[in-house]
C-alpha cells in the first residue's frame, strides 16, 4: 500500500542527543512511508498529496518503548512496596500464568493493545509470556493495531512457581521453535524476537539453546540485566564462572555478538559490564519509573550517553505503573538530578533535548531508520494538540517540554506508524 500526504504544523524533532530541529507552519512530505523532509511550502512535486493542516499544533515523531510487559499490564500499579524478587513471586508470576487460559489472555491482551495504539508509542519491543497459543494471540493484536513491535515468547525453565515454569531446557526450546515456525511468514509489522527472561529464570542448557537458536533464525534479543543488588547477587551464585552479569548472557551469544540485543535497566552495571555493553552495541532500555517503584536504584545514564551506548527508554508495565513514554522521559530527567545530586556531582542531570532523544532518536535505532522526522526516516510521527497547556508566548521547545511533563493520551491527535495511519 502507498502513503503519500502531507502534515503541516510545528514541527520539533532531534538532530542528535543535544540539538532540537524547529519550525512553525511548515510542511513534512510522507512519501511511500518515509519522510521527504520538511518544508516552508508544499514542493512542486508533491502538490497532489493529501494535506493534513494541523496549524498550531506540534508535530513530534513517535515514540519508542524498548521495554514492556504485555501481561503485567492488568496489575499495573500494585506491589510497589516490594523489590524486584518479591515482587516477581507474588504478583508477576501468578499473574502470567493465567495467560495459560486463552480466553483471559485475549481479554487482558486487547485491553493493552487498544490502550498502546492510542499512546504516543508507535513501536514497542514486548514480552508476552510463556504460552505459545497466549503470544500469538498478542502478535495478531498487534499485527492488527497498525503498530510495529517486536514480541517475545518467554522462556524460563527454573526458580519461578509450579504454574509459570517449564519443565526443562528441552522443553522451552521446543516450544520456542514451535512458536517460530508457526509465525513464519505472517506478519508485516509484528516480528518474533529471543527473550530469556532473566538469567535466574534459565539454565545454562537453555540459554546455549536459544543462542542457538538466535543464530539459525536471525533474531534479536531480549532480556533483563543488573536491575537489582539481590538479582546480581544471586547471578554470582548461579554463574560463578561469569565475569559480571553482562557475561551469563555473552557466554551463549545472547548480549550483541551476534544480533541487536535490548538489555534493560543497566543501574548496577559495574565498569567490566559497561565495557561489554559498548563492545558488543547492546541497547539499554533505560526505565526509571519502574526503577523508584522497585526501589531498584538510578541507572548512570549520564555516564552512558558520554559513553555512546545505545540507549533508549522502556516502561517496564507492570513494574512501571505507566504506558506513556513521555512519562518515561520526565521521569529519567527527574532520576537523573537525584543521581547528580546524591550519587555523582560529576554527572549533570539529562537535558530535556536528551530525554527526547532518548525516547526518539536513541529507542528508535533498534528499529532501523527510525526516530526522527529528518528526510529518509521512516513516517512514524504524532500529532500533539497542547491548547490545554500552551500559550502565545511559548517556543517550540518550551511546548515540548510542557507536553512531556503535561501531556496525556487524549492530546494524541493523530499517529501515523511507517506511514499508516493508526487513528
Amino acid at each position: 500500500m502507498t502513503y503519500n500526504f502531507i502534515i503541516k504544523g510545528d514541527i520539533c524533532y532531534s538532530k542528535n542527543k543535544d540539538e532540537l530541529i524547529t519550525g512553525k507552519d511548515k510542511y513534512l512530505v510522507c512519501e511511500d512511508g518515509y519522510s521527504r523532509g520538511v518544508y516552508d511550502k508544499i514542493p512542486e512535486s508533491y502538490k497532489d498529496f493529501k494535506l493534513y493542516d494541523y496549524s498550531g499544533k506540534l508535530i513530534l515523531p513517535g515514540l519508542i518503548d524498548l521495554h514492556v510487559h504485555a501481561p503485567q499490564y492488568t496489575f499495573r500499579g500494585m506491589g510497589m512496596d516490594l523489590e524486584l524478587l518479591d515482587w516477581l513471586n507474588t504478583y508477576t508470576f501468578p499473574e502470567e500464568s493465567k495467560y495459560k487460559d486463552l480466553s483471559y489472555a485475549s481479554r487482558a491482551y486487547e485491553r493493552f493493545v487498544e490502550d498502546l495504539k492510542y499512546s504516543s508509542t508507535t513501536r514497542a519491543c514486548v514480552f508476552a509470556s510463556l504460552h505459545v497459543d497466549s503470544t500469538i494471540l498478542l502478535m495478531n493484536l498487534l499485527e492488527k493495531s497498525g503498530l510495529i513491535s517486536y514480541v517475545g515468547k518467554v522462556n524460563m525453565d527454573r526458580n519461578a512457581i509450579e504454574d509459570l515454569e517449564e519443565d526443562d531446557a528441552k522443553e522451552s526450546l521446543s516450544a520456542t521453535r514451535a512458536w517460530l515456525d508457526s509465525i513464519k511468514d505472517t506478519y508485516k509489522r509484528t516480528f518474533p524476537i529471543i527473550t530469556p527472561r532473566f538469567t535466574p529464570s534459565c539454565s545454562d542448557e537453555l540459554m546455549e539453546g536459544l543462542g542457538g537458536m538466535v543464530e539459525e533464525y536471525c533474531l534479536p534479543v531480549q532480556s533483563h540485566l543488573s536491575e537489582n543488588p539481590g538479582e546480581i547477587e544471586w547471578v554470582k551464585e548461579l554463574c560463578p564462572w561469569a565475569k559480571c552479569y553482562g557475561d551469563s548472557y555473552d557466554r551463549y551469544k545472547l548480549f550483541g555478538s551476534l544480533t541487536k540485543t535490548i538489555m534493560a535497566h543497566c543501574v548496577w552495571s559495574d565498569e567490566r559490564e559497561q565495557r561489554l555493553l559498548k563492545d558488543r552495541g547492546v541497547f539499554i532500555a533505560h526505565c526509571p519509573n519502574s526503577n523508584l517503584n522497585l526501589a531498584s536504584g538510578i541507572a548512570p545514564i549520564r555516564k552512558y550517553l558520554d559513553q555512546g551506548q545505545n540507549i533508549g527508554l522502556g516502561s517496564d508495565i507492570a513494574a512501571g505503573s505507566h504506558l506513556s513514554i513521555f512519562r518515561q522521559v520526565s521521569d529519567a530527567i527527574q532520576v537523573s538530578k537525584m543521581y547528580w545530586r546524591y550519587i555523582d556531582q560529576r554527572c549533570k542531570p539529562l537535558s530535556i533535548e536528551e530525554g527526547f532523544y532518548l525516547a526518539t532518536l536513541g529507542g528508535g535505532k533498534f528499529f532501523g531508520k527510525v526516530g526522527s522526522l529528518d528526510k529518509g526516516y521512516e513516517f512514524d510521527a504524532l500529532v500533539i494538540d497542547d491548547a490545554d497547556y500552551k500559550n502565545e508566548n511559548l517556543s517550540i521547545e518550551e511546548r515540548l517540554e510542557r507536553t512531556i511533563y503535561m501531556s496525556e493520551p487524549r492530546h494524541v491527535r493523530h499517529k501515523w506508524v511507517s506511514g499508516k495511519e493508526i487513528f
